[in-house]
């Protein structure tokens, strides 16, 4: 039995991952959370790098999975010195230590990083993030690579699934405003979204995990994306009509979203992965119905 470590395990992406490893009767696995531990996750700040050290070195990992980070791009801009502290200290110290522990890192990076001006968007082109929480993902890669370069950095769009509160995804987000038929709703219909569902996501993390055990040249960086381009105001208009709530008061804003700016199509192309038999893509329509369901 191998054993698994997973950062931000009580998160939107890390739920799912730690699931989808539970799952195996493969993996012996470790949850780390902070503000959420519990629940069999352990407690430890990502930032104490005397602590994680201590934890690893502890565990043992044959496998880290870090997808804790500060994700909230209007977060990040008006608090710049924590992001960097999460998104790339911590990021140099967990993949430092999986160096020193022989311990294969697969680190959670974002479509952020490019600008959206040239899609679909290869693992090799070239960068531009006009935020600074892609800029600050695209730090974590990079120092990822520097110190450990037989990780994997794994570039994600738009995530939703299981959530414990609506407000916890960009995507489930929308349902509040579909709900709320009293005032009319403007909804972002110029920024390209590809909404993936996070079990996929920990499905391919499990994948990469497991063929790179056999395969060592799995490594650097790799794309996971569904392939359903929408807006956000298709993904509201698709949630009334699978409901079939009023969707009248919904309106498409064709302007670029106030906050920092963010790129108007990311698409990140999958091929490589594709290539290596890697992958899994739910629906959005059957993904988007599971997770509301009960919120309506």
């Amino acid at each position: 039995m191998k054993k698994v470590l997973i950062t931000g395990a009580s998160g939107l992406l890390g739920r799912a991952i730690l699931k989808e490893f539970s799952n195996s009767a493969s993996w012996e696995v470790l949850g780390l959370a902070f503000s959420r531990s519990g629940d069999n996750l352990k407690k430890v700040d990502l930032t104490d790098n005397a602590a994680v050290r201590d934890t690893l070195k502890e565990f043992k990992p044959d496998v880290v999975v870090h997808s804790a980070a500060e994700r909230r791009p209007d977060v990040v801009q008006n608090k710049p010195g924590d992001t960097k502290q999460l998104n790339v200290g911590a990021t140099e110290n967990i993949a430092k230590i999986c160096g020193e522990l022989n311990a294969f890192l697969v680190y959670i990076s974002t479509d952020y990083v490019f600008d959206g001006t040239k899609p679909p968007y290869k693992p090799n082109d070239q960068p531009n993030p006009l935020n600074a929480y892609g800029q600050s993902k695209l730090d974590g890669e990079i120092v990822t690579l520097q110190c450990n370069p037989s990780a994997v950095v794994l570039r994600v769009p738009i995530l939703y699934g299981q959530v414990e509160f609506l407000s916890e995804s960009a995507v489930t987000i929308l349902f509040n405003s579909v709900k709320d038929t009293s005032k009319p709703a403007n909804m972002c219909n110029y920024q390209q979204r590809f909404p993936t569902h996070t079990r996929d996501v920990a499905v391919v993390i499990r994948q990469i995990a497991e063929k790179q055990s056999e395969n060592p040249s799995i490594k650097g960086i790799y794309h996971w994306s569904n392939n359903e381009q929408v807006t956000k105001f298709a993904m509201a208009t698709k949630m009334a009509e699978i409901f079939n709530l009023p969707r009248d008061h919904l309106k498409a804003n064709e302007k670029a979203p106030p906050g920092a700016p963010r790129p108007k199509n990311a698409q990140l192309d999958t091929s490589d992965l594709d290539g290596l038999g890697i992958g899994q893509r739910t629906p959005f329509q059957e993904g988007i119905k599971e997770a509301l369901e009960p919120y309506l």
